[in-house]
């Protein structure tokens, strides 16, 4: 029977992926930070060795933006050495790896949507972290798959959209960006996604996204509007609030090529937002 090990267990995305594999009766293993820290090489062998499994997930990140500004160490440790370390375990008996990346690798000046064959130029630590890591895994090679996915929400609270709803709840004002743009994606989506390009036999980079864009401020109003919220939104440019690590302005995702591989259309984010805003309380 196939065997799944699933890192970052307690995320939001992991959650999404143990949701699906209970659907599917596939067995899974998914394990937390504090039960496998996958900066730590013997730690990732000695677990891998020991589960045999067919596929490892990585859902493992460290996404911490503006503390990655201070902490390059730490990002670096879990967002380039992990998929590393995951990358030689994986090889070394014969899984199949699926690591997930960030529209953050790219600086935002193309002003068009990305493609695979855009090259990465990282504007902060995070995104050069996990930038490294799809190069560190490229390095070690083996059988894997790369999605780049961006903005995701989903079931947790280090998201934006629970972020704007913890806001909502606490202040008659929120200040939101204006000028910041890409492509909300939830985490059902692409757990769904992803999996089903591992059932067809995808190998390599691809980017997984909602269809259509957006910025943070329309992002928000629209949540809100479909949650009956009232508060009053101030736009505001998003180097107002001072953050540590800047962000690119638009970092919007072209899926086309998974699109193409997979003979199928990626949902438009808005009817994304609209199925978890009916699911949430």
């Amino acid at each position: 029977m196939m065997k799944v090990l699933i890192t970052g267990g307690k995320g939001q995305l992991a959650k999404a992926f143990r949701r699906l594999f209970e659907r599917k009766g596939i067995e899974h293993k998914a394990v937390s930070r504090e039960e496998l820290d996958i900066s730590r090489l013997e730690a990732v062998l000695s677990m891998v060795r020991a589960y045999q499994p067919a596929v490892i997930l990585n859902c493992a990140a460290y996404n911490l933006v503006d503390k990655a500004e201070e902490d390059f160490a730490r990002a670096f440790a879990v967002n380039t050495l992990g998929p590393y370390n995951l990358a030689l375990a994986a090889k070394e008996v014969g899984a199949f790896l699926i690591h997930f990346s960030t529209d953050y690798v790219f600086d935002g000046e193309k002003g068009d949507l990305y493609t695979e064959t855009d090259s990465p130029a990282p504007v902060n630590k995070y995104g050069l972290s996990k930038w490294l890591g799809e190069l560190a895994m490229a390095e070690v090679g083996g059988d894997y798959l790369i999605f780049r996915v961006s903005w995701l929400f989903g079931e947790g609270k280090q998201n934006f959209l629970s972020k704007v709803w913890h806001w909502a709840q606490n202040s008659e004002t929120l200040h939101i960006s204006y000028d910041e743009f890409s492509s909300p994606t939830h985490t059902e989506t692409a757990a769904r996604i992803s999996w089903r390009a591992y059932e067809e036999g995808l190998k390599g980079l691809y980017h997984l996204a909602s269809r259509g864009y957006c910025s943070r401020l329309e992002w928000a109003k629209f949540f809100l509007e479909l949650k009956k919220c009232r508060r009053k939104i101030v736009p505001v440019s998003g180097a107002s609030f001072g953050l540590p690590a800047k962000r690119p302005f638009f970092s919007a995702l072209d899926s086309s090529k998974l699109e193409k591989a997979l003979g199928i259309e990626m949902p438009l984010w808005w009817e994304e937002v609209k199925k978890f805003a009916e699911k949430t309380a």
